[in-house]
C-alpha cells in the first residue's frame, strides 16, 4: 500500500471529513475555555494527526503539543479532552471504535469552571430544550448576594468565560478617585491668600461703589498626572484586558473634562503607546483598538528595554516629578538585569510615586524573589494586589495611603 493509503487506513473515516470536523469542534471548546487556539494551530493539529495516528495516548499528546502553549492551560486541556472524547454523543461518535474501555467511566465529580463552561454548549445541544425568554430573565435574576460576593473575591485567572465577561463589566463601574495637588493656576475661592481684584470691582459695582467683601484667589486642585504601564506578556493575559477596561472606565470622565492628564502604555518585548485607544469614549472600542495596536501580546517581558523607549521617546509624559506611575506586571522579566536596574532608577527619580500593581500577591507568602520582581520591589514606592474586584475597590485607598507615606513629593 502506498503512503496515502497507509494514512487513510490510520485515519479511518477521515476522508469523509468527520475527523476534521470533530477536531475543529474540540478547538472551539478550548477557545470557550479560555485557551488561545487560532486557525493556524488547528491546521497544525490536523497535520500532526496524520503523522502520529489515532491511538488515544498519541492522539492526546499530538493535540496538546500544538494547541497548548501555556502551563496554566495544560490541566484544562486534559480535563476537556477526557470529557469531550469520553462519550460518543459528546464527540459525535469520533473514534468510537477506539474508546470501548472509557465509555463506562463515571462523570468526574468536579471540573474547573472553564471546562464546564466550554462543555455547556455541547450538553445543552443534547439535553436542554430551547430556552424561553422568561427563563433567561429568571436566570439573570438568580444572581444572589452570595454569587456576587464570590465573584468579588474570585481570582481573574480562575473565572469561566461567562464569569470573566461579567466581572469585566462590573470592573467598569468601580471608581478610582485619584489624589489631587495644588496647581499653580488659581480660581476665585473663600480660602485663598491673594485678593481677586476683578471680582472685587464687580461686587463693588453692585453696591454703588461700596466694597463690602474682598474675594480671594485660591490654587486650583487637579488630579495627579497619571502614567500607566501595563504588562501584556503571556503570564498576564487574563489580567491585562480586564485591567485596561477598568482603568479606561475609571478615568474616562475626568480625562474628557480636561482635569486629568493620562498616558497609557503597553509593554512586553516593546513599548506601545495606547493614547489613541484610550481617547475613545467607548471601552469596548478602546479594547478593540488596543488589541490591534499591540504587536507583542502574549510574548515575553523586557521591561528594561521598554522603559528605555519611554525615557528616550516619551520622557515629557512625566510631568514635573509629580506624576503617579502605575506599573501593572507580575515581575517575570527576561531582559538584561543591569538595564532594568538603570531604567527603574530613572523612572523612580522622575516620578512622584511609582506603584507596582502585582497580581501574584494573591498567593499567601508571596516573595518577589524573581530577578525582575526583586528589582521592581526595590525601586517601587509600594506594591498592591489587583487580582480580583475587591482589590480594585481598595486601590483608591492604597493610592491615598502611598502619598501620605514619608517622602511623598
Amino acid at each position: 500500500m502506498d503512503q496515502a493509503g497507509t494514512t487513510y487506513s490510520q485515519l479511518g473515516d477521515a476522508r469523509r471529513g468527520k475527523l476534521a470536523d470533530n477536531v475543529s469542534g474540540f478547538g472551539r471548546a478550548l477557545r470557550r475555555a479560555g485557551v488561545p487556539v487560532d486557525a493556524a494551530r488547528m491546521a497544525l493539529a490536523q497535520q500532526a494527526l496524520t503523522l502520529t495516528g489515532l491511538a488515544r495516548q498519541d492522539f492526546c499528546a499530538a493535540l496538546e503539543t500544538v494547541l497548548v502553549s501555556r502551563e496554566q492551560d495544560r490541566a484544562v486541556f486534559h480535563e476537556l479532552f477526557n470529557a469531550y472524547f469520553r462519550n460518543p454523543e459528546v464527540a459525535q461518535k469520533l473514534l468510537a471504535q477506539m474508546l470501548p474501555s472509557t465509555e463506562s467511566k463515571a462523570e468526574p465529580a468536579r471540573r474547573r469552571p472553564r471546562v464546564n463552561e466550554a462543555l455547556a454548549p455541547v450538553r445543552a445541544a443534547r439535553t436542554a430544550p430551547p430556552a424561553r425568554e422568561d427563563d433567561k430573565i429568571e436566570f439573570d435574576a438568580a444572581m444572589t448576594a452570595s454569587d456576587l460576593q464570590r465573584l468579588r473575591n474570585a481570582d481573574f485567572n480562575q473565572l469561566s468565560a461567562s464569569e470573566y465577561l461579567l466581572v469585566e463589566r462590573l470592573a467598569r463601574d468601580i471608581t478610582l478617585p485619584l489624589p489631587h495637588y495644588a496647581a499653580r493656576r488659581t480660581r476665585p475661592g473663600v480660602r485663598g491668600q491673594r485678593p481677586h481684584w476683578p471680582g472685587a470691582m464687580r461686587l463693588a459695582a453692585r453696591t454703588g461703589g461700596e466694597l463690602l467683601r474682598v474675594p480671594l484667589l485660591q490654587r486650583r486642585q487637579q488630579p495627579l498626572p497619571l502614567v500607566v504601564l501595563v504588562d501584556v506578556s503571556g503570564s498576564m493575559e487574563r489580567y491585562t484586558r480586564l485591567l485596561l477596561a477598568f482603568l479606561h472606565a475609571a478615568t474616562a470622565a475626568r480625562h474628557a473634562g480636561g482635569g486629568l492628564r493620562r498616558d497609557v502604555f503597553a509593554f512586553g518585548t516593546t513599548l506601545t503607546d495606547l493614547g489613541a485607544a484610550f481617547r475613545l469614549a467607548d471601552t469596548d472600542a478602546m479594547l478593540e483598538t488596543a488589541s490591534a495596536a499591540i504587536t507583542d501580546f502574549a510574548g515575553g517581558t523586557r521591561l528594561g528595554a521598554c522603559l528605555a523607549q519611554l525615557r528616550t521617546a516619551h520622557a515629557r509624559r512625566l510631568v514635573g516629578r509629580r506624576t503617579l506611575v502605575l506599573l501593572v506586571s507580575d515581575g517575570l522579566d527576561t531582559g538584561v538585569p543591569e538595564e532594568l536596574e538603570r531604567e527603574l532608577g530613572w523612572l523612580r527619580r522622575h516620578s512622584g510615586r511609582l506603584l507596582w500593581l502585582n497580581p501574584l500577591l494573591r498567593f499567601d507568602g508571596y516573595a518577589p524573589t524573581a530577578r525582575g520582581a526583586s528589582a521592581l520591589h526595590r525601586h517601587a514606592h509600594g506594591m498592591v494586589a489587583v487580582h480580583n474586584l475587591a482589590r480594585l475597590h481598595d486601590l483608591a485607598g492604597s493610592l491615598a495611603a502611598l502619598l501620605r507615606s514619608p517622602g511623598a513629593r
